[in-house]
């Protein structure tokens, strides 16, 4: 079987605002092969960006566009599909939006294997099906009455953890205890609370809010500080009783061993669309040996909740999926299969690949040409 084309296809609704919504836009991949087979992935990034690294036309040897360095690979043969990616793209790759793209072809690549031997993603990884804990993933609301309302309504949809984040948070100090404080009264006494600050703050100042925020219990605080301060990452978990999440901007493995082993993070996120399930299977493992938590980050489709999930099932130290609550009909209509909950768990789907399809339609509503 060989690999004849590798697609980014952009989708964006009507209007996109400033909110920190990443289900407003997305990029997909799709590669196909001379088998008929084809498989699908998703990138959490700049999706125009993004095509463009796919697309690109050969500029030397040594760099080309990542479709053109696939032409004609083995798409079953995925760990030599992405040394052949780096050796053909590395100046532009190893970070941020070319790094992105090469995670959303590695998606695809598992999720076209999975169909290939007719077995789910899981499975390829060794692993057994089971059900994981999915908590309500929610911004912040304009004011702390809203917030209230937003946590009260989710705990009576049944969630047993909901997360908040970015919005308002971090603009003052007597905001961020408002949110907080609704935020746990909304959900309840007995609902685990994440609360995610959108990474405002200094460590110091991060320190003060997590001995503010302390009676409120948080499960965690993620992403207090900048990706690349791992310094203060490492004096804000040495001192903070609150556990510390982050990692989600990451791409490659090395820099989430950084966080882990120097940062000294307590919950690792890692998201399917910016290093790959490859990556990500990696790092639940590197967790699991240094006694962390490990969890995705996903706050886009149907797709990226799957790769998800399938990679959670396959890594031990696992207890939570992150799952978006958004309106966006990207979230909604893209794929056939919405991950309905059972009890406020979900497992993913028995089917081969990543168990979800592509609906058609809605690639021809919110293209971007």
């Amino acid at each position: 079987m060989k690999i004849t084309g590798v697609k980014a296809i952009v989708l964006r609704l009507p209007d996109v605002t400033t909110a920190a919504d990443g289900t407003q836009d997305t990029c997909l991949i799709r590669i196909d092969t001379d088998a008929g087979i084809t498989g699908w992935g998703e990138v959490d990034s700049a999706p125009t960006v993004v095509r463009a690294a796919i697309e690109a036309p050969m500029s030397n040897g040594i760099t080309r566009g990542i479709g053109s360095a696939l032409e004609d690979q083995d798409p079953l043969a995925i760990d030599a599909c992405m040394r052949r990616i780096y050796d053909h793209t590395q100046y532009y790759t190893r970070y941020g939006a070319g790094a992105h793209a090469v995670a959303g072809v590695n998606v695809a690549l598992w999720d076209l294997a999975g169909k290939a031997y007719g077995q789910p993603v899981y499975r390829l990884f060794g692993a057994d099906q089971h059900h994981v804990r999915a908590y309500a993933s929610v911004l912040f609301q304009n004011t702390p009455e809203d917030t209230y309302a937003l946590a009260a309504s989710l705990a009576d949809r049944g969630f047993s953890a909901m997360k908040f984040g970015w919005g308002p948070m971090g603009q003052s100090e007597a905001s961020d205890v408002a949110h907080v404080r609704e935020a746990r009264r909304g959900a309840g006494e007995d609902v685990d609370l994440m609360i995610e600050a959108g990474q405002p703050w200094n460590w110091r100042t991060a320190l003060q809010r997590t001995r503010q925020f302390a009676e409120y219990r948080p499960f965690w605080l993620e992403e207090p500080l900048h990706p690349e301060d791992v310094a203060g990452y490492a004096k804000l978990t040495a001192a903070s009783e609150t556990p510390i999440a982050g990692a989600e901007s990451e791409s490659r493995l090395i820099e989430f061993e950084e966080l882990i082993v120097v940062g000294g993070l307590d919950w690792v996120q890692a998201d399917p669309g910016r290093c790959g399930i490859s990556t990500m299977v990696e790092v639940g493992r590197l967790a699991a040996r240094h006694q962390r938590g490990f969890v995705n980050h996903t706050f886009k489709t149907g797709v990226s909740i799957a790769a998800s999930l399938h990679v959670l099932v396959a890594v031990p130290n696992t207890q939570v999926l992150e799952y978006a609550m958004t309106e966006s009909p990207l979230r909604h209509e893209l794929t056939y299969e919405n991950f309905e909950l059972e009890a406020g768990l979900v497992a993913p789907s028995d089917a081969p690949g990543l168990g979800f399809t592509i609906n058609e339609e809605a690639i021809e509503r919110y293209a971007v040409a």
